[in-house]
Order: structure tokens, then C-alpha cells, then sequence
């Protein structure tokens, strides 16, 4: 059973395993309503920790290109011009808060 607060069109707005004060009525766990809850949450957790995960990226590829053009494997040139301008972008952008060197925790060790 699960405690449940409506907001006035009738939409769930809160669904919780225990009681609180503000709960309007109960529901059975299989209720569409429930499950639909609850895999709303789901989804949205899991949308965050991609959004998460994307920027956590943005960084390592970010890092991987600029080691890869310093040791002359791949010139930027060789990208295409938005990419281009995006990584010039960045590059000013970091190069403004001290570069590379304050990125990696001094106890880590490498880029992976």
C-alpha cells in the first residue's frame, strides 16, 4: 500500500511507501498510477545520471584531443570548423582558470 497527495486536477504529486500527513488516500502497490510514478522516477534518475555522465565526458574527450594535437597525432585543423571553434572556445576557457594542470587530482595518476 502506498500513501498518496493529489494536487487539485487530481495529478499524484507525492507517493511514499510510509504514511504523512499530507496524504490524501492510499493506493495498492500495482496501481497504474503507482507504476507509472515510479517509472517516471526511474527515468529521470537515469536521465540525470546521463547528463552527469555527458559532462564527465565532455571533459576526458576534451583532455584526450588536446593530448592527442600536442603529440602531433591529429591537428585541429584536421576537425571540422564548429568543432574547431568549440574546442578554441574551451581552450580559452581553461586556459583562464589555469590550464590542464588543476583538472587532475594530484593523487591521481594518467588520464584513465
Amino acid at each position: 500500500m502506498f500513501y498518496v497527495q493529489r494536487d487539485a486536477q487530481g495529478m499524484l504529486v507525492r507517493v511514499e511507501a510510509a504514511p504523512y500527513a499530507e496524504a490524501t488516500e492510499t493506493l495498492p502497490a500495482d496501481h497504474h498510477e503507482v507504476q507509472a510514478w515510479y517509472a517516471n522516477e526511474v527515468m529521470e534518475t537515469s536521465l540525470k545520471q546521463l547528463k552527469q555522465s555527458d559532462l564527465e565526458m565532455i571533459r576526458v574527450l576534451d583532455d584526450l584531443i588536446q593530448v592527442l594535437t600536442s603529440k602531433g597525432v591529429i591537428r585541429v585543423t584536421d576537425l571540422p570548423p564548429a568543432a574547431q571553434a568549440k574546442l578554441m572556445d574551451r581552450t580559452q576557457a581553461r586556459e583562464a582558470l589555469g590550464g590542464l594542470s588543476h583538472l587532475i587530482n594530484e593523487d591521481e595518476s594518467g588520464l584513465i
